[in-house]
C-alpha cells in the first residue's frame, strides 16, 4: 500500500531518545508504477535518492510507458502470497527487512519467468545437467491489456511460459487518513491530527470551544482548555491550569497550576501542582512530582520524575533489569 505524503513532510524512523524531538528532512520515495496504476514497477527509497535513478530498460519495454511518483510513499503495509514470501526467503537466506530486502527483490524480479521444457523448468532441466544457471526470458509484452499476462506459448510457440509473480499496488484514498508511525515525532503529528483536521479519528464531537472535553472529566476553578485539545474520560484536572494544543488521556491526575503546551499525556498519569510540561510525551502510569519542568522530553512507562527536577531534552524511563 502506497499513499500520499503528508503536508509536513516525512519524518525519519529514529531511537526512542529525545533527539528525535526535531523534524528531520524526509526522504520520499520514489515510485514507479504501470499506466492503470495496479502494479509497482520500480521504487527507490533512503541511499538511493542520493543516486540518479536508473529505470531498467526491459521494464520500460515490457509496459511501454512508466508512471513516476515523488508524491507517495511507501506505507510499509504488505500483502504476500504466503508460497512467493516462503520461497523468496529460502533463496535469500541473507534478506533482513521486507523494506528494504524483499520488497525490491519482488519488484525487480517480477518481470522474469522460467521457460518451461516438457512440463519442467528450463532451469531444473539446466541444474540437472550439471549446470547452475537458470535460464530467464524477460516478458515484454506491452500490446496486452495488462504486460503481465501471458500466452500458453512463447512467441515462438514451442515454449509454454510460467509467470513468477505480480507486484500489485493499492493507492490509499485522499480522503483516507494514512501516514507511518515510526518516530517520536510521527507520533506527535497524529495526535495533533486527531484533535485537528483528522478529528473524526477521535469518535468524539468538538465542543463550541473546539476541543474533546470527555462529560466525566472534571475541570477545576479558572482552568482552561484550549482550542485542538483532548481531555479523556475520567481525568482530573485542579485549579488554575492551563492547556494547550495538547492530548490528555484516561483517568489522570493533575494538580493545580500545571501547564501542558503541545504535549502527549497517555492514561492513568499522576501530575503534581507547579508542574510545567512543553513538547513532551508522558507515558502511562508515569508520576511527575510537585514542580517538576519538562521541554521537550519523553517520560517512559510508569516512571517517577522527582519534585522540583527540571529536564530539557531528556529520554527518561526506568532501566531494564
Amino acid at each position: 500500500m502506497i499513499c500520499s505524503v503528508p503536508v509536513s513532510g516525512l519524518s525519519e524512523a529514529g531511537s526512542s531518545g529525545a533527539k528525535d524531538k526535531t523534524k528531520k528532512p524526509g526522504r520520499y520515495n520514489i515510485i514507479g508504477m504501470d499506466p492503470t496504476k495496479q502494479f509497482l514497477l520500480h521504487i527507490a527509497t533512503g541511499a538511493e535518492l542520493e543516486k540518479d535513478t536508473r529505470i531498467r530498460k526491459s521494464i520500460l519495454r515490457a509496459v511501454g510507458q512508466m508512471d513516476i511518483r515523488a508524491d507517495l510513499m511507501d506505507a510499509h503495509m504488505y500483502a504476500f502470497n504466503r508460497s512467493v514470501l516462503q520461497e523468496v526467503l529460502d533463496q535469500k537466506d541473507k534478506f533482513q527487512s521486507l523494506k528494504q530486502d524483499v520488497l525490491p527483490y519482488l519488484v525487480r524480479s517480477q518481470l522474469k519467468s522460467e521457460i518451461l521444457i516438457n512440463g519442467a523448468p528450463q532451469g531444473q532441466q539446466a541444474k540437472e545437467n550439471g549446470n547452475d544457471k537458470v535460464s530467464y526470458r524477460i516478458l515484454a509484452n506491452a500490446s496486452t491489456p495488462s504486460f503481465h499476462e501471458l500466452y500458453a506459448l512463447g512467441p515462438n510457440g514451442s515454449a509454454p511460459v510460467r509467470r513468477t509473480h505480480k507486484c500489485c499496488v493499492y493507492i490509499a484514498s485522499n480522503s483516507k487518513y494514512c501516514v507511518r508511525l515510526n518516530s517520536i515525532q510521527a507520533f506527535m503529528d497524529i495526535n495533533r491530527d486527531v484533535i485537528g483536521e483528522a478529528n473524526h479519528l477521535s469518535g468524539y464531537n468538538f465542543s463550541a470551544q473546539n476541543n474533546i472535553i470527555h462529560p466525566s472529566a472534571e475541570l477545576g476553578s479558572k482552568t482552561t482548555v484550549g482550542p485542538h485539545c483532548m481531555l479523556g474520560e475520567g481525568s482530573q484536572m485542579g485549579d488554575k491550569c492551563s492547556v494547550k494544543r495538547s492530548v490528555i488521556g484516561r483517568h489522570c491526575r493533575i494538580g493545580s497550576n500545571v501547564k501542558v503546551v503541545n504535549s502527549v499525556v497517555m492514561n492513568h498519569v499522576t501530575i503534581g501542582d507547579g508542574c510545567s510540561i512543553q513538547g513532551s510525551v508522558i507515558c502511562s502510569n508515569a508520576q511527575l512530582q510537585e514542580r517538576v519542568a519538562l521541554k521537550d522530553c519523553q517520560v517512559g512507562l510508569g516512571y517517577v520524575v522527582s519534585a522540583g527536577c527540571e529536564y530539557k531534552g531528556e529520554s527518561l524511563a526506568r532501566k531494564e533489569k
